[in-house]
């Protein structure tokens, strides 16, 4: 059996390297090294994209759902590998599959993101994610994250296809 751990905000800024207005974790519920990971967003209207998008109607756009999904993703990641990230050490989104989007998401709601550890071969890391607003899925999408290496590339032929 796997350990739980949780992460506030402090954490996870040591965790991601990602800031305002690009951090989309707000924390981490559980998370559970090399399987799954728990985490909120707070889905709020100060957020610097619903002025535009849109105006009279605000909803959180697509990319903006699959990236807080990334990012969870990359937290477990780290977890996982035991690394905490330095300017030396990346994790890279480097592949999406089958995302789909099932319901707007709006200001007020509460994202729970999801991923699941798939497997992890020749420096992929594979991922099932999910964002839920309530007992109801919003997206989902497989992902795929890739360290960067020393050469500042990521490791194998991930960018090619």
């Amino acid at each position: 059996m796997t350990d739980i751990i949780t992460l506030d905000i402090n954490a996870i800024l040591r965790q991601l390297p990602h800031r305002y207005p690009f951090l989309l974790v707000d924390r981490v519920l559980e998370c559970r090294k090399g399987e799954s990971i728990r985490a909120l967003k707070n889905v709020t209207y100060n957020e610097p994209f619903f002025p535009g998008h849109f105006p009279h109607r605000p909803v959180m756009p697509g990319v903006i759902i699959v990236e807080a999904l990334a990012q969870a993703a990359g937290i477990l990641a780290f977890v996982t590998a035991g690394v905490i990230p330095d300017d030396q050490t990346r994790f890279y989104f480097v592949g999406i599959d089958k995302a789909r989007f099932r319901r707007p998401v709006e200001p007020g709601d509460q994202l729970v993101l999801t991923a699941t550890l798939e497997r992890q071969m020749r420096g992929i890391w594979k991922f099932s994610t999910a964002a839920l607003v309530g007992d109801v899925e919003a997206a989902s999408a497989e992902m795929m994250v890739a360290p960067e290496t020393q050469k500042g590339d990521t490791q194998g032929d991930a960018r090619k296809g």
